[in-house]
């Protein structure tokens, strides 16, 4: 029997390989070979109409397809099953491969379909790939912990009992960091995941194993979560589409995490896709089964036609885009920026206003985000590292990843010091509201602006433990505003030249500015965006991202 922490990782690996069928497994490329995302169509694996299927337009003309018995569940859900495992032989996305169960839930969807002539539920058939957090009965749920090896869940977490009573095939999990408390993916149990676009560069964090996923199609819809940017961080960095809720719209109960018993400042679980149709679908199925009768945690609040809508933003003939040029602490990346100006051009060419929108005390709110996540220092993630005495990793460095300083600092607080913490954040909050809405004096429609089109992150995916800046995305966790991250471009050597130092905002910017001295590093990665609402307003930040991304392609102006 395995006794040291890396007997433990080494007999987990065994097992996970053994999970693949042997003749699944291809000839691995060599180190030198960057772009992967070719190699499903030229390994020889999967058959014309397994490519048909995994390379479907959206998650709504696959359910079509399968309800109208075009495709069957189970040719659907193999084909799947090929790709993610492909996917992973070049990217190392997954943790939990579970092929023979996932065909065996598939073929029952395909009888119920015969024998009822009806579906299941508005997923039917379709194949959903999970986030190791999110429990499934019988399944181990490492979370990137050593320690945690051999804990099988006695029981699905609610979203899990969700999507099978929706009709969802589940299949594979996906890989995080140990912690989840970091923008990368690198854990001593099953190593690092990587960019599909770009070996080399990181995949994003810490929803990092299902960002590699989709951007290999290995999987059409997947659920990750999100405390400071780990839905979206990954999505923008594979040019997928993805949605950080507000919080409790989706049920978290049974799910595992770190720094549970953390309340003030929650993680939230939400769809990454690769098609925005996808993340709508999602959360119209999810929200239908009526979380709150599973999780007590879960809004009661029923899916919302009138901010889907966008009754409250003028029916969405005219927007007001307030577009945040940069965080007032570090300038984002030419392609960024880039990214930006294509999309400010592409909603005036559609008859909306766009207008600078001034960042609100963002250091503050950072400040009381990291002072929240620090709170109990170290004791949370000693609590499982120290089960086996492994070691605690202090970045995502390809080398001396143990060695450095942690994400999160090793000194807790006093329960009033956190008390006080929060108490600053409750008033920042509506102090940022107000500046929200006191917007309404400057635009033509008399509304306050409708949404924010932010960078997800200053840079486009950097190379590996270079991913140092959560601060794009975490202001929205602070905020508890929702945002929808959809891809715009990639980037272009030419078309992105690393531009001259500026007078430097903060030490940070300075740093991030260096690390864009060659584009070549980036070439061809995504560039991405995310489009923020106001709380409790997922419905119409879907409805506007929709729109944005729809004056994207009508002006042919988007690269992915």
């Amino acid at each position: 029997m395995p006794t040291t922490w890396q007997e433990l990782a080494a007999e987990k690996k065994v097992r996970q390989a053994a999970s693949i069928p042997k003749e699944w497994l291809i000839a691995p490329p060599s180190n030198d070979v960057l772009d992967v995302t070719d190699i499903p169509a030229k390994c020889g694996l999967l058959s014309a109409r397994d490519l048909e299927i995994t390379e479907v337009s959206s998650v709504a003309d696959l359910l079509t397809k399968i309800a109208t018995g075009t495709w069957s569940s189970v040719e659907v859900t193999t084909a799947f099953c090929k790709r993610a495992v492909i996917a992973h032989q070049v990217t190392n996305c997954l943790t939990e491969i579970f092929i023979d169960r996932a065909l065996e839930r598939a073929a029952w969807l395909d009888e119920q379909l015969k024998s009822t002539g009806k579906v299941v539920g508005p997923l039917h058939g379709l194949p959903i790939s999970l986030k190791d957090q999110i429990a499934i009965k019988g399944l181990e749920t490492t979370m990137g912990y050593v320690s945690w090896i051999g804990r099988v869940a006695e029981r699905d977490a609610a979203l899990t009992e969700i999507l099978i009573e929706c009709g969802a095939v589940l299949y594979v999990r996906t890989n995080v960091p140990q912690t989840l408390m970091w923008p990368e993916c690198y854990n001593l149990v099953f190593g690092r995941t990587v960019n599909p676009v770009n070996r080399t560069l990181t995949c994003g964090g810490s929803s990092g194993g299902e960002g590699a996923l989709l951007g290999m199609r290995g999987s059409i819809l997947g659920v990750g979560s999100d405390i400071g940017g780990s839905i979206r961080i990954p999505a923008a960095m594979n040019g997928v589409f993805g949605l950080r809720p507000s919080y409790h719209r989706i049920p978290y109960e049974g799910s595992a995490n770190s720094l549970e018993g953390q309340d003030s400042l929650p993680s939230v679980l939400g769809p990454i896709s690769i098609d925005l149709g996808g993340i709508k679908l999602f959360m119209q199925a999810v929200i239908g089964q009526m979380p709150w009768l599973k999780d007590p945690l879960s809004m009661r609040k029923h899916w919302d036609g009138d901010g889907y809508r966008l009754v409250e933003h003028g029916g969405g003939q005219k927007l007001t885009f307030g577009i945040l040029w940069n965080d007032g602490l570090v300038v984002p990346h030419p392609p960024i920026i880039r990214a930006l100006e294509i999309t400010r051009d592409v909603l005036i060419a559609a008859g909306h206003d766009v207008v600078d929108w001034k960042p609100y005390k963002h250091a503050e709110l950072y400040d009381a985000t990291m002072g929240i996540w620090a709170a109990a220092g170290r004791e949370d993630t000693l609590a499982a590292t120290s089960q086996t005495d492994e070691p605690l990793l202090q970045s995502m460095a390809e080398t001396n990843a143990i060695e450095g300083t942690a994400f999160i600092g090793s000194k807790g607080i006093s329960a009033f010091e956190l008390f006080k913490i929060q108490k600053k954040r409750a008033v920042l909050r509506k102090e940022y509201l107000d500046h929200w809405q006191s917007t309404s004096v400057s635009t033509s429609t008399g509304r306050p602006v409708d949404a924010i089109i932010s960078p997800v992150a200053p840079f486009p995916p950097p190379p590996h433990g270079q991913n140092t800046n959560v601060g794009y995305t975490m202001i929205w966790n602070v905020l508890d505003y929702p945002a929808c991250v959809f891809p715009v471009t990639k980037v272009d050597p030419v078309l992105d030249r690393p531009k001259p130092e500026h007078d430097f905002l903060s030490e940070a910017d300075r740093k991030i500015h260096g690390l864009y001295d060659s584009p070549e590093t980036f070439k061809n990665a995504p560039a991405s965006l995310q489009l923020v609402g106001r709380s409790q307003e997922d419905e119409a930040v879907i409805a506007m991202t929709e729109i944005v991304r729809a004056a994207l392609e009508r002006h042919g102006r988007s690269k992915l």
